[in-house]
């Protein structure tokens, strides 16, 4: 229980730095408005030196994944205070209407939490022109799953048992498959109350891929982005689940890390069937994630994550958050700023506030290729 405490005091820490962080970079910004070379629209300031600025012009817009929203919300002041005139706006929605907006050309990138279906690629040449959407690997993460249950502290679950729960085969906390994962804990006999994603979701998707490799045998559903199994409650994006597991005693639901660390909620050990249960943690996401190999082809850099993987500290439950761009025929008008944004994004001191905020990093081999992907993009 004390362990437990200490998580969840350093989840609040890692929650505290992220905004303190973004709160020093935006005052850090006014300081060098005020006195510092800003150069106009290729102006750096003292917060972003390491920002380059070159193209990027007016207003950018972008839409989609809210799994990245805490992560992009850093970037992009960060970003607009080192680059004088410049304006990101990214809406987060979810990764299935992020997509569209895309694929309708109404935004410059899409952010999405599942890599694009060749469905996706076919339509989104109507708008690249001359070539077609790419994915980019840009945030990576643990989907935490969170509880709230009044008198207990801590909670082990494996990848059966998750199965049953969001599927609604396991109704009361106290069930016999809960206890023999948690020998000692005082199990009320209460309602469990899941809640999914009401919208078209990556994270959904990504739960689902998950669910689906580590317990076939319970988990019958395909993995898409819409939530295909009947019962429990839906909530809008990662934040309205947040917010009502927080609210609601018996309740559990899965969310990125960072909404667990801002709004304190506990999360569950996953026992992997490894030595020990895994906590959700960016340090145990990063061990699953080096793991990951490219299988995209050409300048897609789509990647094959292993949700079965029995790693010592690995955490299984993981996404990776996908910038979606055209590899050629992106819109003149806002492609100096998605190149020199998406640039940042990628380089080593973007990639840096991904832990201050929850978030795990892109590997670095993998990472150099987004940077070399971006530099060529037309």
């Amino acid at each position: 229980m004390k362990l437990q405490r200490k998580n969840r005091l350093r989840a609040t820490a890692l929650g505290a730095l992220a905004v303190s962080g973004a709160l020093v970079l935006t005052a850090c910004g006014s300081d060098n408005n005020s006195g510092s070379d800003t150069g106009g629209n290729g102006g750096q300031t003292k917060a972003a030196s390491n920002v380059k600025c070159d193209g990027a012009k007016g207003q950018l817009r972008a839409s989609g994944s809210s799994a990245q929203k805490n992560a992009m919300d850093l970037w992009v002041k960060e970003y607009m205070a080192a680059c004088s005139g410049v304006e990101i706006n990214y809406n987060s929605s979810s990764s299935g209407e992020g997509i569209v907006a895309f694929n309708q050309g109404t935004v410059g990138f899409a952010g999405s939490d599942s890599a694009l279906k060749p469905e996706e690629v076919a339509d989104s040449k109507k708008i690249c022109k001359t070539g077609q959407g790419i994915n980019l690997p840009m945030v990576g993460g643990p989907i935490a799953v969170g509880f709230h249950l009044e008198g207990v502290d801590s909670l082990t679950l494996d990848a059966p048992t998750l199965a049953k729960i969001f599927d609604t085969k396991i109704k009361k906390w106290n069930d016999p498959a809960i206890a023999k994962l948690n020998p000692g804990a005082k199990l009320p006999d209460k309602a469990i109350q899941p809640f999914h994603r009401s919208e078209d979701s990556g994270t959904t998707q990504n739960l689902g891929k998950y669910l689906g490799a580590a317990a076939p045998a319970d988990w019958k559903y395909e993995a898409e982005k819409k939530w295909p199994a009947p019962g429990g409650q839906a909530a809008a994006g990662s934040s309205g689940v947040a917010s009502q597991v927080k609210a609601v005693d018996g309740a559990i639901g899965y969310f990125e890390l960072s909404y667990a660390a801002s709004q304190q909620i506990t999360t569950v050990d996953i026992n992997t069937g490894g030595t020990a249960p895994v906590k959700a943690s960016s340090e145990n996401a990063s061990k699953a994630i080096a793991a990951a190999k490219v299988k995209g082809t050409g300048k897609d850099l789509a990647l094959d994550l292993d949700y079965t993987t029995k790693a010592e500290g690995a955490y299984p439950l993981v996404l990776v958050t996908y910038e979606v761009v055209c590899d050629t025929g992106n819109k003149a008008d806002t492609l100096g700023t998605v190149k020199s944004f998406l640039t940042y994004t990628a380089s080593a001191d973007g990639q840096k506030l991904l832990t201050e905020a929850g978030y795990a990093p892109i590997p670095e081999a993998i990472n150099a290729k987004v940077r070399e992907t971006v530099a060529g993009l037309s």
